[in-house]
């Protein structure tokens, strides 16, 4: 299926329009049963989460039948879904609120993460923000923009290339095994300044905008990274995995590390991992 202007504008309002129905009435009035733990403390979901990604769902399903759904929460419950991206022929991945820390602590850090995959490709994310009112738009080939809740849209680019000493990013060490976090965490010092938004999708807007320079993240769930990939990419930037082999939409493992070009990615693999 071919995805123009139209089918970006219908899923960009549907993303909305679910964030506006399930998430933002419950903004800062959770409490109770109404968040829970899933793997640890800090990995939480909420009835926001769960609820907006079946509206999400459930319309995808309607308006795009036998397209396969790869929810956050659906793959909670049944892990299985995610092995079907490798073989899909069309399929949406949807992180219904990515930074649900923040969400339920009442930080107004929190998105919605959208990605269309075609035969094992990204082509199209988007990222709305829900506080803001506003999009991140990006299509395979056609670049990427910043669209406003009044219309108004921005081209999208990334930071210029730079010194790793003037350099500004995020490393996401605490899903790193030792000592690679150790080593990270401490490298880290080598720039400029550090982000830690605990929340991708406000992470790839400054990635895309240009406003910082490279992520590190290892912890790899396609709803976390192929809308912001997508997005950044079309803005002109660069992301691999860690040995530096493409990122698909169905790897899990492998650690991505997220910079303005490929010289850049190979500066910064080299400063931030070294042993001394």
């Amino acid at each position: 299926m071919r995805f123009d202007e139209n089918e970006i504008e219908w899923l960009a309002d549907l993303m909305a329009q679910s964030a506006a129905a399930e998430i933002m009435p419950r903004f800062r009035k959770l409490e109770g049963e109404g968040i829970r733990h899933k793997t640890s403390p800090i990995d939480l979901v909420t009835e926001a989460d769960v609820n907006a990604e079946l509206v999400i769902a459930r319309e995808l399903r309607a308006r795009y039948p036998g397209a396969l759904v790869v929810g956050e929460e659906a793959c909670a419950d049944n892990p299985s879904i995610l092995a079907g991206l490798q073989e899909a022929q069309f399929a949406f991945t949807i992180d219904p609120v990515d930074g649900t820390f923040n969400f339920a602590s009442g930080l107004p850090l929190f998105g919605v993460m959208l990605a269309v995959v075609k035969n094992g490709e990204a082509v199209a994310g988007i990222i709305h923000d829900p506080v803001g009112g506003d999009w991140l738009i990006g299509v395979k080939g056609a670049g990427s923009h910043m669209r406003t809740a009044e219309g108004a849209e921005t081209r999208l680019r990334v930071a210029e290339p730079a010194a790793v000493s003037s350099m500004s990013g995020s490393i996401s060490w605490q899903y790193l095994a030792e000592p690679e976090r150790s080593r990270l965490a401490r490298n880290h010092a080598r720039c400029r300044s550090a982000i830690g938004y605990r929340c991708a999708a406000h992470e790839y807007r400054l990635l895309a905008a240009g406003h910082v320079h490279f992520a590190v993240y290892a912890k790899l769930m396609p709803w976390d990274h192929l809308p912001g990939t997508l997005i950044h990419g079309e803005a002109g930037g660069y992301a691999a995995r860690f040995d530096g082999s493409a990122y698909r939409p169905f790897h899990t493992d492998g650690g991505l590390l997220v910079a303005p070009d490929p010289e850049s990615w190979r500066i910064l693999r080299n400063e931030l991992w070294t042993e001394a």
